[in-house]
Formats: structure tokens, C-alpha cells, sequence
């Protein structure tokens, strides 16, 4: 495996910007998760890095080698797309195999036999390695490419919402697969997303994008308890960061224009009256739906309450995230 770099990348379309002065380091075994909405440049990130796109300018390197003149096949990377691409002549077990045969690598056939073994076991679908792609449902043909990838030992894993196509169980499952798979195997993963609970639960970093440019870059923890901004701040959490005028407690720094108080970080019985508007029972936990001076509050609280639309509560908040006009944090 190896770290990779790019330092002031960017790439334009046209007119349109899709990276903009980009650095960042993405450290040798680490699992790093690009997190941003559509058009926040994270899959031009990916096909920069692959070979796929050229910057204007700036560099790339892997394992402390520019690799701008070098060409895609020759980065040892792997990478999975958000479309499955497999061979549709081909069985599971010879797309599997297809990468260790290339004239690149020139594996043995006994240890590709061995290694599209292990990663069919894995990915739930050595029962399927004699079957054509075609005749494969979609989330099979996505854990083929997955697995197309996880058969090689690249310098870097590139993803590209590999498991967005997948339904929620195995979604679910496949998160925890895919971080025992890189942390046994020590691997580098760059991988892409815009749900922020595959942020979360699988990175050991996770870059912020925001029209091309990195925002925020840091451990899952920091970025949720300590955002650099409100783009930021509303990019992770579930339910979502409340957002109220600042003053709406008392108390608020100079220049803040608004407060962010995570649903867990609203404290019941003292401050402000509010009124319930809704309880939401979702078995393990239990969200309230709160109505104060005029505005939408969703916060926590006991799983068995007894509480019910219009009864009165009082809230107050703790911890909370203060931002100025712009939506620049304000310690």
C-alpha cells in the first residue's frame, strides 16, 4: 500500500470548476471517505487520481512518485464505479480472475483460483461464480466489481458509491465487510460517498467537499463535534443539526447569526418552554418533533416517554455550535 498526495490540483470543465486548489494526503493504510453533495468534485477526485482525468495543474503522487505522466494501467490502483462494468460473456468466477490474469500481474492460476474464492466467500456470492454476469441481479453484478477489485493488492482502492445500488440490509452488511477487509489487509481506500452514515462508520478520515474545493478534513469524530462551518456541520448527523437564530437561548457570542444544536445536545426541563408536535418511536430511540417561538426542533429523549403532540416541555441547549453570517464557525 502507499500514501497518496495531491497538492493545489485542479480541473475544469468548460467554464465550470469540479476541483479547485485540492490538497490532500491520504495516508498509508488509511480508509479516507470524500463526503459531499453532487457536484462537490468528489468523483473527479477519483478519476484524477485513477488516471481517468488530467489537472491543469498542481500534482499527484502515489508512494512518493508523481504519477501525472504515468498512465492509468501503471498506477496500480483499483477502482470501482458507481455503475457496475463487468464482462457480460464472462462467468462471476472469470470476471473475478479477469484483473490477476492481465499481463500487468500474471498471477498463477492456483492463486487466483485461492483469491476469487476468498473474496466470493466474502461478498456472498460464491454460489453465483459459474453464472454469466447477465444473468446476475444488480446488486450481485455491484458485488462482483466490488469484488473485482478487492481479488488485486493495489497501492490504493478508489470507490465510487460502490454500495449505493445495493439494498439496505446488505448495504449495512457490506459496510462492515468492506472496513474488516482494509484494516485486515492494511489497505488504502479513497472512497466516495454522499450518505454520511458509510462516512461514519467506515472512515478513519472523512474529506469535506464544497463545489470543488476541500473544506474540512479530519477524524469522523472531528468533523462531527467540531466543524469548521454550518456546510459542514449539517453534512453529518442524523436527525439533522438543528439550525435556530442565534439569540434564541441568550447568551450568544458576538457576530453569530446562528446556533446548531445536535438533536442529542438539547437538554430537557429548564430554559425555554416548547410545545411537542410530534413523537417519532423508532424502537431504539425516540425523536421529538418541538415547536419553539415559531421553529422546528428535533431532539432525543427517553424511549419510553409518555409524552404526545401538543404537550408543553422545556428545553435548553448544551454544547452548542455558533456560526456568523457567512456560516464560518465561531468558537
Amino acid at each position: 500500500m502507499a500514501e497518496v498526495k495531491l497538492q493545489n490540483v485542479n480541473k475544469t470543465f468548460g467554464q465550470q470548476s469540479a476541483v479547485v486548489d485540492l490538497s490532500m494526503t491520504i495516508p498509508d493504510g488509511s480508509f479516507v471517505v470524500l463526503l459531499g453533495p453532487t457536484g462537490a468534485g468528489k468523483t473527479t477526485t477519483l478519476r484524477l487520481i485513477s488516471g481517468l482525468e488530467r489537472p491543469e495543474n498542481g500534482d499527484i503522487s502515489i508512494a512518493g512518485r508523481s504519477v501525472l505522466d504515468i498512465t492509468p494501467a501503471e498506477r496500480d490502483i483499483a477502482m470501482v464505479f458507481q455503475q457496475y462494468s463487468l464482462y457480460p460473456h464472462m462467468t462471476v468466477r472469470d470476471n473475478l480472475a479477469f484483473p490477476l490474469r492481465s499481463m500487468l500481474h500474471k498471477t498463477p492460476e492456483p492463486e487466483i483460483t485461492r483469491k476469487v474464492s476468498e473474496v466470493a466467500e466474502v461478498l456472498r456470492i460464491s454460489h453465483k461464480l459459474d453464472n454469466k454476469a447477465t444473468a446476475l441481479s444488480g446488486g450481485e453484478m455491484q458485488r462482483v466489481s466490488i469484488g473485482r477489485a478487492l481479488v488485486r493488492n493495489p497501492s490504493i482502492y478508489l470507490m465510487d458509491e460502490p454500495l449505493s445500488s445495493l439494498d439496505a440490509k446488505l448495504r449495512a452488511d457490506l459496510r462492515v465487510e468492506l472496513k474488516s477487509i482494509q484494516a485486515n489487509l492494511g489497505a488504502t481506500f479513497l472512497y466516495v460517498t454522499h450518505d454520511q452514515i458509510e462516512a461514519m462508520t467506515m472512515a478513519t478520515h472523512i474529506g469535506v467537499l464544497d463545489h470543488g474545493q476541500l473544506v474540512q478534513f479530519g477524524s469522523p469524530r472531528e468533523i462531527y463535534e467540531n466543524p469548521v462551518s454550518l456546510y459542514v456541520a449539517s453534512r453529518l448527523g442524523i436527525p439533522r443539526l438543528n439550525v435556530l437564530p442565534a439569540d434564541i437561548f441568550g447568551g450568544a457570542p458576538k457576530g453569530a447569526k446562528s446556533i446548531g444544536l445536535r438533536p442529542e445536545n438539547i437538554v430537557q426541563n429548564g430554559g425555554k418552554s416548547a410545545s411537542v408536535t410530534r413523537v417519532e418511536r423508532l424502537g431504539d430511540q425516540t425523536r421529538l418533533h418541538l415547536k419553539l417561538d415559531g421553529h422546528d426542533i428535533i431532539t432525543l429523549t427517553d424511549v419510553h416517554t409518555r409524552l404526545g403532540p401538543g404537550d408543553p416541555i422545556s428545553i435548553q441547549p448544551h454544547n452548542p455550535l455558533y456560526f456568523d453570517a457567512a456560516g464560518a464557525r465561531i468558537a
